[in-house]
């Protein structure tokens, strides 16, 4: 799902190309997107865009004089930007948005089709999509860690919960914890006052340095390469390859549709966090440690070669 950083550099390559353009029509091959219906869509065209903003991971277009488009990409759910003539990909388009400068694309990769388009009309219609996370880079220590402790979560869950932090999900949860060094599993009624600044200060660097970077990879052109899984994350989709500090091999915690990597040398002190899934398979003989990870692989990698 696009976090913080990619929402931001979508906004930012959105600003020079649609503010104080016309929107002048707004089509929906797919009727399921459009989550709303008063007021109707049409009422869009012809009316001109006079700001952008970000509530959590949702993208908000506001439209002269009281309308705003809300678009919450979820998972797979991306932008594009045309101009010239549209080659759509019929089956993923969900949207198409034709300003005067040229033509916003929302797509959505899949079957699951959980994006959505609202169109609200004034300022407080916005309330409902805000669910009262913090923003954490406008946000002092002291109120962070506040929120950070106001439930009795594990770090992962608190960290990735929109109503106490806007705009961090699975990936930049990962690679947060990773910079802190502390267990995605430790509940955050635990933390010392050191573990939760380091978590304060490991969110700010996190975020701040993965938004530049994204905007030096997009330039001046519109981000094409939107994915949860980057070249240069720590652990974020890493499972099994070398943690850039240490090099100990990334581990998971996979539940529903997502995971938790981490790596075990330097956020758990080489402890192995019980994978739903292994645990129960291999019950006692779940493996505490690396080393007794490394027996484990080493055991099956030579059972495979006699068999």
């Amino acid at each position: 799902m696009p976090e913080l950083p990619d929402i931001t550099v979508y906004l930012d390559a959105l600003a020079p190309r649609v503010l104080g353009h016309e929107l002048r029509r707004v089509d929906v091959p797919s009727p399921f997107v459009l989550r709303s219906f008063d007021p109707p869509l049409e009422s869009c065209a012809g009316r001109r865009v006079t700001g952008l903003r970000r509530i959590g991971k949702r993208i908000v277009v506001a439209l002269e004089p009281d309308l705003f488009l809300v678009i919450h990409l979820m998972v797979a759910g991306r932008l594009q930007w045309r101009t010239g003539a549209l080659k759509l990909a019929r089956r993923r388009t969900l949207a198409t948005f034709a300003f005067d400068s040229g033509t916003l694309v929302f797509t959505e990769a899949g079957t699951k089709r959980r994006a959505s388009l609202h169109l609200v009309r004034g300022e407080a219609a916005l309330a409902p999509f805000d669910r009262g996370g913090l923003e954490v880079l406008d946000a002092a220590r002291d109120a962070f860690v506040a929120r950070l402790r106001s439930e009795n979560h594990t770090l992962k869950r608190a960290l990735a919960d929109p109503r106490l932090f806007s705009g961090i999900g699975n990936a930049y949860s990962d690679e947060i914890l990773h910079r802190a060094r502390l267990s995605p599993l430790l509940l955050t009624g635990r933390l010392t006052d050191e573990q939760a600044t380091a978590v304060f200060e490991a969110t700010r660097a996190t975020l701040r340095e993965w938004t530049d970077r994204l905007r030096r990879e997009a330039g001046e052109g519109f981000p094409e390469k939107v994915t949860a899984f980057r070249d240069g994350m720590a652990v974020h989709g890493r499972y099994r390859q070398p943690c850039p500090v240490c090099g100990a091999a990334v581990q998971r915690i996979r539940y529903a549709d997502n995971e938790t990597n981490y790596c075990p040398r330097c956020q758990t002190g080489g402890r192995l966090l019980a994978d739903r899934g292994l645990s129960r398979l291999l019950k006692d003989d779940w493996p505490r440690s690396l080393e007794e990870l490394d027996e484990l692989l080493s055991e099956h990698a030579r059972t495979a070669g006699e068999g």
